[in-house]
């Protein structure tokens, strides 16, 4: 017999189990499926975000910070140490008691939600009266049927073409999360966000990094002058970025990986490396959710087509997060789906994609909001800029770490703010006063004239702000 519900989501990362959440609090009878499963077996709801992402990814770069803080910067403290050991297996542990924190509280979060929870692969099985029929494929196999389905399957590491991930040399996130040791030479195919933050996890542990873009520029969605400042960054630290490169062949064997590429000046070269990691996008997941069984409408890249309020072309079927248009982002997911269970309650959720802040979480860390300083030439805005570099501000000095500055972007009549770019100290957390002010449609003179703490790290942020009007106070 099929259980009845009211709302069922089909995947319990970001998108999903917010969604379930708040289906669940604006009255209805919810289930989320979800198959992701930890080292017992068990039950490991979050998604890529959690278990091979975003949070694991965390854990390991504040374990590698401080262990580089350990070896390089203690002693500018006043604080010896003598031999700096580390412990891998406990590092990795840690990291994996993490991720299991945020496992459990997802399914406490269930449970204190009324959300019925169902561990396995939910699958389109056909239309019926009034909702859709679900199929549960896992331990227990069940049948669920629905009024409403919303699809937050998420996305997989794209592989290279005739390269397949083996999680032993050959790496995507999953394998990069979870090598047992410090690899000598590591190669990494892609500088965006997980190529540079876990080629910085593996750097600061002791690897010799090489990492192989295949585009010219350095992060080009990023401004062009924080890229430029953190690409100076990586440098000093060590971490090898080549830029237009061409990869060619690449041969996995039991010793390790060669990778053979051709550089920006066209002549042809070879790294032999201990591991690869392949980072170069990620794809939509709807392996094994038989869209074409229902005919739900797929894109050419395999994402499910929605309108701007993420209704698919099937009455009463909605998709959030990676797996439709839009970054990638477990925050946009979580945006998304709180949108759609407020929209399937007669609501009218709201997410502005202008305002949704992107972070790389490398040291400096990268944050930005809005349009870059290309993107409003290419328009042909009219626009002021202001910067504020770390080194003028004295918490970063007392913290010992004044790389960077804050970059304000402002319209040239109405002073209204059109991005905020950091790269610096804490860019992840100070970013979110720009997401709030450009919100409410704040100019740069708002922020300007708003008391910040003394002393802050964010007092870059007031000061980029009244550079805008060239009038900075402590630069």
């Amino acid at each position: 017999m099929s259980q009845q519900f009211d709302v069922i989501v089909i995947g319990g990362g970001p998108g999903g189990y917010i969604a379930a959440i708040r289906a669940a609090q604006l009255g209805f009878k919810v289930a989320c499926i979800d198959e992701w499963k930890n080292a017992a077996g068990g039950p490991a709801p979050g998604g890529t975000c959690t278990n091979v992402g975003c949070i694991p990814s965390k854990a390991l770069l504040q374990s590698s910070e401080h262990f580089e803080h350990a070896n390089l910067h203690f002693a500018d403290h006043g604080i010896n140490v003598g031999s700096v050991k580390l412990d891998t297996a406990k590092m990795i542990a840690r990291k994996d008691a993490v991720v299991k924190q945020n496992n459990d509280g997802i399914l406490y979060l269930f449970k204190k939600n009324k959300v019925s929870f169902f561990h396995g692969r939910g699958s389109f099985v056909k239309a019926v009266d009034g909702g859709y029929e679900i199929a549960v494929k896992g331990a227990k196999d069940d049948t669920l049927t629905g009024k409403q389905v919303i699809v937050a399957t998420g996305s997989n590491a794209r592989a290279l073409p005739g390269v397949a991930f083996d999680e032993e040399n050959i790496l995507s996130n999953d394998g990069a999360l979870r090598l047992g040791a410090v690899p000598k030479k590591l190669v990494l195919i892609g500088s965006g966000v997980i190529g540079l933050e876990m080629g910085s996890v593996w750097r600061r542990l002791g690897a010799e990094v090489t990492v192989l873009e295949a585009l010219p520029t350095f992060l080009g969605a990023v401004d062009e002058q924080i890229a430029k400042e953190a690409k100076k960054a990586f440098d000093k630290q060590g971490l090898k970025i080549e830029l237009g490169v061409k990869v060619g062949e690449i041969k996995n064997a039991k010793k390790g990986v060669s990778v053979a590429y051709t550089n920006a000046k066209g002549e042809a070269q070879t790294l032999d490396a201990d591991k690869l990691i392949v980072s170069i996008g990620r794809v939509p997941n709807t392996i094994g959710l038989n869209a074409e069984g229902v005919g739900l409408q797929l894109d050419e890249r395999g994402a499910i087509v929605v309108d701007g309020d993420c209704r698919t072309n099937l009455p009463g079927v909605w998709a959030v997060g990676d797996v439709v248009r839009g970054p990638m982002l477990a925050h946009k997911a979580e945006e998304e789906g709180v949108a759609v269970a407020e929209r399937i309650a007669g609501q009218h959720g709201h997410v502005n994609f202008n305002t949704i802040p992107w972070v790389i979480y490398t040291s400096p860390e990268i944050a930005w909001v809005g349009e870059t300083e290309q993107q409003l030439k290419a328009r042909g805005a009219a626009y002021k800029a202001g910067t504020f570099p770390f080194l003028a501000n004295g918490r970063a000095r007392a913290l010992g770490d004044t790389t960077g500055m804050v970059k304000f972007l402002a319209d040239a009549a109405t002073d209204e703010i059109l991005g905020v770019h950091i790269v610096g100290p804490m860019a992840s957390e100070l970013i979110a006063e720009a997401v709030v002010a450009m919100e409410f449609k704040a100019s740069a003179e708002d922020i300007a004239r708003i008391c910040h703490a003394h002393p802050s790290l964010s007092e870059a942020t007031k000061e980029a702000a009244l550079a805008v009007d060239k009038r900075t106070l402590n630069f």
